[in-house]
């Protein structure tokens, strides 16, 4: 089964909208635009450079963090708007709960585009986190090699 391309720019483009439109009402603290606009500077990055690594990842990093960090802002603060907003101002603040909600529900179709576009761009599969790499995670405590290697560097 062929998985369909989708133009980051698309992306892009549908997710600084629905933020947009997120906005419209006051009804989320300042930080959710503050960290979804950022993660779209960074996805305009990665249109920038196309053969960048950094670029992608930087953006599907920030795309993972933005979605549980608008679940817990939806959490706390859904609530609070519905009984701050009445009347006339009540149709705004569901049009901008609905448009949110919206791109929250786009997020992980997002990344897996975004990654789809890592692995092209020649991204390892998987995150790999060489820790074993050090020179101190080879000398133990008890051998004379460690004994040798402070005595060496102190």
């Amino acid at each position: 089964m062929e998985i369909p391309t989708v133009n980051l720019k698309t992306i892009l483009l549908v997710h600084w909208l629905l933020t947009c439109w997120g906005c419209l009402v006051a009804w989320l603290p300042s930080a959710y635009a503050w960290s979804n606009f950022t993660v779209l500077a960074m996805g305009v990055w990665a249109v920038a450079q196309r053969d960048s690594v950094d670029a992608i990842i930087m953006f599907l990093v920030g795309m993972m963090i933005t979605f549980v960090t608008d679940i817990i802002d939806f959490g706390i603060y859904y609530p609070v708007g519905e009984m701050l907003f009445t009347g006339w101002q009540r149709d705004s603040f569901r049009f901008s709960v609905g448009m949110a909600i919206l791109s929250l529900i786009l997020k992980p179709l997002s990344c897996f585009c975004a990654y789809q576009m890592y692995r092209e761009r020649g991204g390892d599969y998987a995150v790999n986190f060489d820790l074993e790499t050090s020179v101190d995670s080879h000398i133990t405590c008890d051998s004379a090699e460690s004994l040798a290697h402070h005595v060496r560097h102190y």
